[in-house]
């Protein structure tokens, strides 16, 4: 690869260069500013599907979005569908490292309503900060995605049965709440009121948005108050 002319003199010369002349390669710069421009790009593209969704989204209005050309973009990303896959593969990593916290081991120790808090509450703030994986994940035609998305919700699904197993009281409520089958049902009902209640939560804003928060905590707790003992030591 060329180096520059001032380097290139420098060591013809057999003189080092100055003191803090030397500059950053342009290679590096030249990487330092693709990446941001990708940044942009996928900021731009987030924007646009949570307005529009992804089957309504082009190009066109994701490079208007960034105050770039779309030749500036196709530089970047050949088409609208390699734009989702990059920004839903961002999304999911960040999407498991909010579900890794919500699930610490231990959250098991804490009381039914301080464990929904700590459990709910880093999967609600994820949503919320990042509305477009809503747009995504659940939204329809979005191809490249599906399967990571389903292994994130697999995933869920066994942190959840892994709580219930946990704290649930065998044969509560005169049910065989032990029994692995019922704790799936269970646990699909739990993701179920989940997923219903961030549809709302992310259609609003400020003092309502707390309401919705605070009654899918007050469901859940309702919901699951009559099936778990105090939480065993660990």
């Amino acid at each position: 690869m060329r180096e520059s002319s001032r380097t290139t003199s420098a060591d013809k010369a057999g003189e080092p260069a100055p003191e803090g002349a030397a500059a950053e390669p342009a290679p590096r710069r030249r990487q330092a500013r693709g990446e941001r421009r990708i940044a942009q790009l996928l900021a731009a593209a987030a924007g646009v599907f949570c307005r529009t969704g992804y089957a309504a989204a082009s190009t066109n209005a994701i490079a208007r979005e960034a105050g770039v050309s779309p030749g500036t973009l196709y530089q970047f990303f050949p088409n609208k569908e390699a734009i989702a896959v990059e920004l839903g593969g961002q999304l999911l990593q960040r999407a498991h490292e909010a579900h890794g916290q919500a699930f610490l081991p231990e959250n098991l120790d804490r009381p039914l309503p301080e464990l929904l808090d700590a459990v709910l509450d880093p999967v609600i703030a994820f949503n919320c900060e990042n509305p477009a994986f809503w747009a995504l994940m659940h939204g329809s035609g979005v191809p490249g995605i599906a399967q990571e998305h389903d292994e994130l919700h697999t995933g869920m699904l066994t942190r959840v049965e892994e709580v219930l197993q946990a704290c649930v009281t065998p044969a509560a409520a005169g049910t065989p709440a032990g029994r692995p089958a019922d704790l799936t049902h269970v646990a699909h009902m739990v993701l179920g009121i989940v997923k219903t209640a961030l549809e709302l939560i992310l259609a609003s804003e400020g003092d309502e948005r707390a309401a919705y928060v605070a009654e899918l905590k007050t469901v859940l707790l309702r919901y699951l108050d009559p099936l778990i003992t105090t939480p065993p030591p660990r």
